[in-house]
């Protein structure tokens, strides 16, 4: 149960101008990322601004993205909530579309205590036992911390499959790894720790990058795991530097000022976010050009 491959791209939600969601180019971008190193789309997750989607919206996004790479890549759809009826519902809603998946997030700003997030999340895994299920841990979006004892308990549930770990805590995660089952699944939650996670033991990552670079994040993976560790950091300090640019501030701002740098048409984010600043979107341009992912200005 499972199996969401090593590369998962955390997918932007592309808008047009009056901020209604663009479908058309939700389906080329699904289309390029499955065909450029992606093994698993997640369809609303934070990088595809869930908080400022209705549930309408995401239940569309997910049909569309479904019916765009059917056959060629699965998609996990963002069904979290900080109301645990509401995830049901969400759950509910997306496996009778047809996921593959669900990713749940740590429920925010209510911070229920570790006994109330195992609860929460053992009782969306049995209103779909047959969906493979993958936690989300990102105390510093949601300033709750899902601790390793609770992902341990929480492993043993069939399925729950996996974890998608942005603690950046790397003892978290080698507790995490020590004490569950080989099938349970490791994935990075940031992408400048997709190497050095690798090394404790993780399956891949739930990658921001790879919109950009998902062919080059694949072969690093796949580097390490045939024992090319020397390629593998090649790659990884190759890459480092626009790891750290998408994250010069909120993310996805970041990559949608990335992915308009390269003639993506994704509009703008939803307020409260906001386009990137004309600093932001210099330093950007600088590590791209590096990276030879947009042209080089004229006169340089």
């Amino acid at each position: 149960m499972g199996d969401f491959g090593t590369v998962v791209t955390a997918m932007i939600t592309p808008f047009k101008a009056d901020g209604s969601i663009n479908y058309d180019v939700v389906a080329k971008l699904a289309d390029y990322l499955v065909n450029n190193g992606t093994d698993t789309l997640v369809v609303c997750g934070t990088t595809g601004e869930s908080p400022t989607l209705t549930w309408d919206e995401e239940y569309q996004l997910f049909a569309e993205v479904l019916q765009t790479v059917a056959g060629k890549a699965k998609v996990m759809a963002g069904c979290g909530s900080n109301d645990t009826k509401e995830a049901i519902a969400a759950t509910q809603k997306a496996a009778k579309i047809g996921v593959h998946g669900s990713l749940q997030v740590v429920p925010y700003y209510n911070k229920p205590p570790q006994a109330g997030l195992y609860r929460h999340f053992q009782a969306i895994a049995q209103c779909c036992p047959d969906l493979p299920m993958m936690l989300y841990n990102v105390p510093g979006r949601t300033g709750q911390n899902l601790s390793s004892e609770t992902v341990v308990k929480l492993a043993e549930i069939n399925n729950i499959v996996a974890i998608k770990e942005a603690s950046g805590n790397l003892d978290q995660v080698s507790e995490i790894r020590r004490l569950t089952p080989k099938e349970f699944e490791i994935y990075a939650g940031d992408d400048s720790l997709t190497l050095p996670m690798l090394a404790i033991g993780s399956q891949g990552i739930v990658s921001v990058a790879s919109h950009l670079v998902g062919n080059q994040i694949q072969e690093m993976i796949q580097a390490w795991k045939v024992g090319k560790t020397q390629i593998a950091t090649d790659i990884h300090l190759q890459l480092f530097p626009l790891f750290k640019a998408l994250f010069l501030t909120t993310n996805p701002i970041p990559v949608k000022e990335a992915l308009k740098l390269q003639g993506w048409e994704v509009g703008s984010t939803r307020p409260p976010l906001c386009d990137a600043d004309t600093d932001v979107s210099k330093k950007l341009e600088s590590v791209m050009q590096k990276l030879n992912l947009i042209p080089a200005t004229i006169g340089e």
